[in-house]
């Protein structure tokens, strides 16, 4: 009767570790799964491509940059029509091998807030692309581009960021 009641004890015992040892293998994967909460918000500009492109070495060429903008969200143009607010612009990092030989920025739209209807603003929506002309030296170099914009919505600008738009670029 002792060595039933052993088994039976043991027979639940393991029941339930078998159990929870399955329960605690689907937590994991779901947390796996699930979008980190880090508590950090996305950025307003994300940059969509190219990822790669080759040029020739040594002679200006034009490339163009494509970003996107949140939705509810604008971006001050290259040139703002307010002189305190921000301007769009982009850079390459000196020693990168590759060297920005300028860069065209679209035109911002006219754009009005609910506040203030008069005071029209030079803002950058949606997706937007920059036409950057690169000059790159021989070789394969990982460029960092640099975007620096000020992102805003309907009732408040937030602090100027800076995102990096990585490009392989092969100079040939």
């Amino acid at each position: 009767m002792i060595a039933g009641k052993k088994r039976m004890r043991f027979a639940v015992a393991a029941a339930l570790t078998i159990g929870l040892a399955g329960a605690l293998a689907h937590a994991q994967t779901l947390a796996t799964n699930a979008p980190a909460h880090s508590g950090a918000t996305p950025p307003a500009v994300t940059y969509l491509y190219p990822e790669q492109v080759s040029v020739p070495a040594g002679k200006p060429t034009a490339v163009a940059l494509h970003f996107r903008i949140a939705p509810g969200l604008h971006i001050n143009s290259h040139t703002p029509r307010e002189e305190e607010l921000i301007p769009t612009t982009l850079s390459i990092p000196e020693a990168s091998g590759v060297r920005l030989d300028g860069a065209v920025y679209p035109p911002g739209i006219d754009f009005t807030l609910p506040l203030d209807p008069q005071t029209k603003l030079s803002v950058y929506t949606g997706e937007f692309s920059i036409q950057a002309r690169i000059v790159a030296t021989p070789g394969a170099h990982l460029v960092e581009a640099k975007l620096r914009y000020q992102a805003c919505d309907n009732s408040a600008c937030m602090p100027p960021r800076t995102i990096v738009a990585a490009i392989d670029v092969i100079g040939k």
